[in-house]
């Protein structure tokens, strides 16, 4: 059994792009395979896959060396299981920049591209085929696509990545604006998580100075219900940067609907980082940085000392 898997800490698209290329290896390529996780996915992701009437894939720890896999949304090794190198890995698929550090026995399929979304990839990789899936594969395309470009707001979005988003909805008979609200609505009801829990929901491993980063960003509607939980979040950072062997955690509030990013300021190399990296004065505990919406496109690659 062939398992499909994106990241660590898996998002809307690292939830929905394995349980479609599972689909699409089992009924179309008749070759038997499962969707897994590495942990639990965010908010948004469950409603989705409740709204889609989908069980939560398996959540596994590790792979056993020679397990076969496809490794989805990441080709970073640092976000796959540990054993990565030691399963035999038969296919990649992303819209990340290529890290390198996978080895694998055979020449495979990897199919990376400039687009906002894996999803986007699937829908032009699976073509015609895509006619015979059931709804909930196109729903959950759908759900990936408005999920990484943030209803197009994203300057992730290319004009395919909503071209296919827009055809989708039309196919499924959906609004896209209704439908992303009750997207979003999902994604910002964090009141059942704990402040580590949030540190480490939607996180990204990244190198600066010498020192070990975790890159957090929380997308939500209500950015106040987080900043109201501000000094927790800032008092828990050292012990989940302790525990996941880095040196600091930088987490980034986006508010979605108004465009920009709040980044919290623990210490002083961080207000270092922020000021070299974004050009604004920090003072205080937080900084808003206008027009920041994507890690991927204007986070990670700004950051400096």
């Amino acid at each position: 059994m062939i398992q499909v898997l994106g990241h660590k800490a898996p998002d809307t698209d690292s939830t929905g792009s394995p349980l479609i290329w599972a689909w699409y290896l089992s009924e179309v390529r008749k070759t038997p395979a499962k969707a897994v996780l590495q942990g639990t996915p965010n908010t948004e992701a469950v409603w989705m896959l409740g709204r889609w009437g989908l069980d939560l894939p398996e959540v596994i720890a590790d792979l056993a060396p020679g397990d076969q896999c496809v490794i989805v949304d990441t080709n970073n090794p640092a976000e796959l299981p540990a054993s990565i190198n030691d399963a035999e890995v038969i296919e990649i698929i992303d819209h990340h920049l290529l890290a390198g550090g996978i080895k694998t026995r055979l020449p495979i399929n990897i199919t990376i591209r400039p687009l906002a979304c894996t999803a986007t990839i699937m829908h032009d990789l699976i073509g015609g085929d895509l006619d015979r899936a059931p709804a909930w594969v196109k729903g959950v395309m759908l759900t990936c696509i408005l999920s990484d470009t943030l209803e197009f707001r994203s300057p992730t979005t290319t004009p395919h990545d909503r071209w296919v988003a827009e055809k989708l909805a039309g196919e499924l008979g959906l609004s896209i604006p209704e439908y992303a609200t009750e997207m979003f609505t999902a994604k910002s009801d964090v009141s059942s998580f704990s402040d580590a829990a949030l540190l480490k929901m939607d996180s990204k491993e990244y190198e600066l100075g010498g020192k070990q980063m975790r890159i957090s960003v929380l997308e939500t509607t209500a950015p106040q219900v987080l900043l109201d939980r501000k000094a927790a979040l800032l008092a828990a950072m050292p012990g989940v940067a302790a525990e996941d062997g880095a040196d600091e955690v930088m987490l980034f509030i986006v508010d979605i609907l108004n465009e920009r990013s709040t980044l919290l300021v623990p210490n002083d190399f961080v207000r270092a980082v922020a000021a070299a990296s974004f050009g604004v004065p920090v003072e205080g505990d937080s900084v808003v940085l206008p027009g920041i919406v994507s890690r991927k496109k204007q986070i990670i690659p700004a950051l400096k000392l």
